[in-house]
């Protein structure tokens, strides 16, 4: 439960039942842990270990549901056209049967294209889309630097494309290569 506490839904943990012939000395203070690369959801094993007054450690098995909406092609999506809202539907299921990117939240679909052509009823994961590009290479931008108390803004060619957010390297006029975070409009941010 712990382990789950920050996924989105309603999280349930069924625990498998211990072999009724195994026989361990009564603990006071079991602990739970998982083992290191082990899902914290969907079929996992969990540890549970004693260390006094006798040390022992066992095995069980968990599986660990999570009931929440998940986003889906409502229509078939072609390959590189930008996401509406109109084109996605929220479904409620079992995310953790799911492949892992499963997007959860509308927000992060729409405005993102496909990066393959996707038929209607598909589960969208972050793999599948990419965000369009704000800065494109070769592109004039603006470049803003900005302090405490003070902005200063000069042009310059960007070297690679990039979408809002991503780090972009530009070339100032003097010739400098400066890295900054791509911004919507052409604009190339860098937080002094």
């Amino acid at each position: 439960q712990t382990q789950s506490a920050g996924l989105p839904g309603e999280v349930s943990v069924k625990v498998g039942a211990v072999d009724p012939r195994i026989s361990l000395p009564a603990c006071p203070a079991p602990q739970a842990f998982q083992q290191p690369g082990a899902k914290p959801w969907g079929k996992t094993t969990v540890g549970v270990r004693c260390t006094a007054p006798s040390s022992w450690t066992i095995f069980v098995q968990a599986q660990v549901s999570v009931m929440a909406d998940y986003v889906v092609a409502a229509v078939p999506l072609a390959q590189g056209q930008p996401l509406d809202g109109s084109q996605l539907v929220l479904v409620k299921a079992d995310i953790a049967a799911m492949p892992n990117g499963i997007i959860t939240d509308m927000a992060q679909a729409i405005g993102r294209t496909p990066t393959i052509s996707l038929p209607a009823g598909t589960a969208l994961r972050t793999d599948t889309l990419r965000a369009q590009q704000v800065i494109k290479q070769g592109q004039a931008v603006r470049l803003v630097s900005r302090g405490s108390n003070f902005s200063v803004t000069s042009e310059a060619k960007a070297i690679n494309n990039a979408s809002d957010g991503q780090v972009v390297q530009v070339r100032t006029q003097s010739g400098t290569v400066v890295s900054g975070l791509a911004r919507n409009g052409g604009m190339v941010e860098i937080v002094l």
